[in-house]
């Protein structure tokens, strides 16, 4: 017996199916080749702007082709999901690194199933679709803007009107026929707030970054950290918001979007990891560290990095005169790792320059 199709479902089904999944904003992008994120990707990638970085710049040809991803599209569809939290979690005592919001919990989980889902429902009309979240299969920060969910802010981020840029994103590309949205008009003004807040000034013009000083993109690379960006670094261990915790649509009217990312910890199987005691990492083995922090991305899946981050903020931020941190400076000094081995001994020397008193 041959099942027959089901009816399409229409976009305000779609919207309030996502609505209801906490999916608060949505649009449809055409499925055309990506031309300015190309363009963009590719110059970047020439000019050693890219530091590296593989994802979307890995496969620009693909990454910017919607035919690639499924052959026949004709829409995109596009959403985003907020994940500014509604508490921030307290900073604990000890010696404590910040993580980045986006990764306190696993915001994309829950997207990409509701997304799985909605393009179920598709399939079962007769059509092909493909659920995308964090994927290098498409540039979703530009599908977000074709499809009118807002307008790409100097510090290259999308900037949804009236919510600012803490969202994932996350899109559908389908054969199913769906009415494009009109894209939003840009919105940052003569604002030049992230590119005056970067603390590496990796903003190098209005919506271009290099990845080369980007302290977000270092902090994953492997290798030594580039010495010139060790103590702009500060606290942080995993992820940089500064450029968003400037940015006024952001910090102001992003109030209005705020999720429980405890519920979100618990839902997806995770506690909220918005702050890590170093220390304790720093004696954690490897399959600890992975069962804790496996879920962030890292170069090679080798916690060697999470450890050279971690050794950093110990320099920058301990207690010069805490015994605990300098006994672990001190071990990792002679670690067998080279990196981690340099690593402590800048850990060392910044301890002992915050100790001396300052010239008057």
């Amino acid at each position: 017996m041959v099942r027959r199709p089901e009816p399409l479902p229409t976009w305000d089904d779609i919207v309030a199916r996502a609505s209801a999944e906490g999916i608060t904003h949505h649009g449809v992008a055409p499925a055309a080749v990506l031309e300015r994120a190309r363009t963009a990707l590719l110059e970047r990638k020439a000019d050693g702007l890219h530091a590296g970085m593989g994802f979307t710049y890995r496969n620009p040809e693909r990454s910017t082709d919607p035919q690639r991803a499924v052959e026949g599209a004709q829409s995109i569809l596009v959403f985003a999901k907020p994940y500014l939290a509604d508490i921030e979690p307290e900073r604990p005592p000890g010696v404590q690194a910040r993580v980045g919001r986006y990764a306190w919990v696993d915001h994309y989980e829950p997207l990409r199933s509701s997304l799985r889902d909605i393009a179920h429902t598709i399939r079962r009309a007769g059509h092909r679709a493909v659920a995308f979240t964090d994927d290098n299969s498409i540039v979703d920060r530009e599908v977000a803007y074709l499809g009118g969910l807002g307008w790409f802010g100097k510090n290259a981020n999308v900037l949804l009107p009236g919510a600012g840029s803490f969202f994932v994103l996350g899109s559908i590309v389908t054969t199913a026929p769906y009415e494009p949205s009109t894209p939003v008009a840009d919105g940052c003004g003569s604002c030049t707030r992230c590119l005056d807040g970067c603390p590496t000034g990796a903003i190098v013009a209005p919506g271009v970054v290099d990845g080369n000083r980007c302290l977000a993109w270092l902090l994953q690379q492997p290798g030594p950290f580039p010495v010139e960006f060790r103590e702009a670094l500060g606290d942080r261990l995993y992820g940089c918001d500064d450029c968003q915790e400037v940015c006024p649509p952001s910090v102001r009217l992003g109030n209005r979007h705020r999720v429980d990312v405890v519920e979100i910890g618990r839902r997806t199987d995770g506690d909220v990891q918005a702050w890590v005691d170093v220390l304790d990492l720093l004696d954690a083995d490897d399959a600890t560290l992975l069962d804790r922090h496996g879920r962030w991305y890292v170069a090679d899946r080798d916690p060697t990095w999470w450890r050279r981050n971690a050794l950093l903020v110990v320099g920058n931020t301990a207690d010069p005169a805490d015994g605990r941190a300098r006994a672990t400076v001190e071990r990792y000094r002679a670690h067998p790792n080279e990196v981690l081995r340099e690593h402590a001994d800048w850990a060392a020397e910044r301890l002992d320059q915050r100790l001396r008193p300052t010239a008057p």
